[in-house]
């Protein structure tokens, strides 16, 4: 199995299915052991927390913290810090996996926009989520696993605070190290975009300035505008006059009409940037549609319709055909002159926000020769953002405060969120990552394959022979580094589970207590970077960051080591 997801011979979902089915058809588990994690408590509230985290990311929240935190200006160690901390955080009071998939697509739409590599930013993303996740008991269920173990074996388990001490400060070192050095072991990849230029389609946009833009008074370069992927600000226009020649050092004032061109997607995100308001019809706001009801279509105007010869402020285009344009695309011309001053032709392109009914209801119209959707991010109203968190917030002091079993508790959560229209159901259940949870669910199986075969008293047997000279430092560190590697193999809940016995075993057999162990192994089954399989958010980012297998070996095997020594260290002065 390693092999195979080393070579990255099949996808890693397959792989360990494929696996499990072996053992199955070798008999080293039984049907019920084999299928267990398929009903796992675990397994089955990261798929419900897959859906809290797609109705969140249609939310404006969540971009609006992403723009005051990845800021277009500034060096990568400064920006993967600023991203870092703020993920840590939250990490460390709320599951990580949906903080990532809430993440993703923010963080990607702002590499895509900034020009920056999508690969230097995914991977810290992830191991940010994981070291927040070590800081208290609830920051990651690999935790909640050796603490539901540690009560089923008669212990008294962790109090919500203890594994902090150590948690903490490894966490802290951990993002240092990783915005100081490690980033410079990523690899330099960059979201595919297509550049504008003479063989792209580049649609016209007019926005206006207005009270709620944070960069007024501000130079172009310092408001990120300069140098936009996909985006041009050609002309500005101030007081009735023309500024052909934008410099990146030009201060923009309160009033200001600024020209853009570019690609459909970043026009759409463009007009979501608070304070600026699109001028064509600027009783639209765009950053409050709700993307289950609206949806944006690229419309070619054809030689009989009745748009040709007006402009596009007098052409009654809302109440004729119940939509808004939102750009306008003349091929081989770049059009210089106010979007409502333009004068349609034939062949002209438009790029229009409408029902999701309008490629059907106008398809066959003489008016178009070709009607299609165009790609567009979700979006929903404030109202829904707010009614998003206020769930989220519930869910979680609901899970904090014990009142419901965790599993219970998101899926309320998901129901409310359905029921109430911050995701459809189509969306919620296309939100659900299959092969994250194909590879979680069969882990399990995997892990009690490796109980079965007595590779657990045998390894616990092995390792006091070798290190117990050493003393209690030799102990935690071979229990630290054996529930390092299986996590890296079998993913951090089921290496939790599997470890579980042999660190305790370690223990006893030693004399010692068993408390510093089980926290070395929650720690060391929880700082997995060396691998996609490792942790399911070093999976999560395996794609959106283009990245390959030996990219995590360069730089998680690194930061394992140095994570696994600091925590070892800690532990070992605390308790001994």
């Amino acid at each position: 199995m390693t092999i195979l997801l080393v070579r990255e011979v099949l996808g890693p979902d397959i792989v360990v299915f494929s696996t499990l089915i072996l053992l199955l058809l070798g008999r080293v588990i039984d049907l019920s052991e084999a299928f267990s994690g398929f009903s796992n408590h675990g397994m089955l509230t990261v798929a419900f927390l897959f859906i809290v985290a797609a109705a969140l990311q249609r939310s404006e929240m969540l971009n609006s913290i992403a723009v005051k935190i990845l800021k277009p200006d500034g060096r990568t160690p400064a920006k993967l810090l600023r991203l870092m901390l703020p993920v840590s955080a939250i990490s460390a009071f709320f599951n990580n996996t949906p903080i990532v998939a809430m993440m993703i697509p923010v963080l990607r739409q702002w590499t895509r926009k900034t020009g920056r590599p999508v690969s230097k930013f995914m991977l810290p993303l992830s191991y940010a989520s994981i070291l927040g996740g070590i800081c208290t008991l609830i920051g990651t269920s690999t935790t909640l696993v050796v603490h539901g173990l540690m009560i089923e074996n008669g212990m008294k388990g962790f109090s919500f605070f203890e594994i902090s001490r150590v948690g903490v400060p490894t966490a802290l070192m951990g993002l240092l190290l990783i915005s100081l050095i490690g980033y410079r072991l990523l690899p330099d990849r960059r979201t595919p975009l297509v550049e504008l230029g003479k063989n792209t389609r580049e649609f016209v946009v007019e926005m206006k300035v207005g009270k709620g833009f944070s960069y007024t008074g501000r130079s172009i370069s310092e408001a990120g505008l300069r140098h936009l992927k996909g985006l041009y600000l050609f002309q500005i226009e101030r007081e009735d006059k023309m500024l052909p020649v934008v410099g990146p050092d030009e201060i923009i004032y309160l009033g200001d009409r600024l020209f853009f061109v570019g690609l459909p997607s970043t026009l759409i995100e463009l007009q979501k940037t608070p304070g600026l308001v699109a001028v064509e019809d600027p009783e639209f706001d765009l950053r409050n549609y709700d993307s289950d009801q609206l949806g944006t279509f690229e419309a070619v105007v054809s030689s009989n319709s009745p748009l040709i010869g007006k402009n596009v402020r007098d052409s009654d285009f809302r109440s004729r055909y119940r939509a808004v344009i939102l750009g306008i695309h003349r091929s081989g011309e770049r059009i210089r002159q106010k979007v409502g001053d333009i004068v349609i032709k034939s062949g002209d392109t438009l790029l229009i926000l409408a029902g999701n009914s309008f490629a059907e209801r106008w398809y066959h119209s003489k008016d178009f020769y070709l009607v299609s959707r165009a790609e567009a991010p979700p979006s929903k109203p404030r109202r829904y953002s707010l009614l998003s968190m206020s769930i989220l917030a519930a869910m979680i002091s609901v899970m904090a405060a014990g009142l419901l079993p965790i599993l219970l508790a998101v899926c309320l959560a998901v129901l409310l969120l359905i029921i109430s229209g911050c995701i459809s159901p189509e969306d919620a259940r296309d939100s659900i990552d299959w092969k994250v949870l194909l590879i979680i669910a069969s882990s399990f199986g995997i892990s009690r394959a490796m109980i079965n075969s007595g590779v657990a008293d045998y390894i616990a047997v092995t390792l006091i022979s070798a290190l117990g000279r050493v003393g209690p430092l030799g102990l935690i560190a071979g229990t630290y580094l054996i529930g390092s590697l299986y996590t890296e193999m079998i993913t951090n809940n089921a290496a939790a589970a599997l470890v579980f016995p042999v660190a305790l075993t370690v223990a006893s057999q030693a004399g010692l207590d068993p408390q510093p162990f089980l926290i070395a192994l929650a720690i060391a089954a929880s700082a997995s970077f060396a691998t996609p399989i490792g942790y399911q958010t070093n999976l999560m980012v395996y794609g959106p960051g283009g990245y390959r297998f030996s990219d995590y070996l360069r730089i998680g095997i690194p930061l394992n080591i140095i994570i696994g020594i600091i925590a070892v260290t800690l532990i070992y002065l605390l308790y001994f």
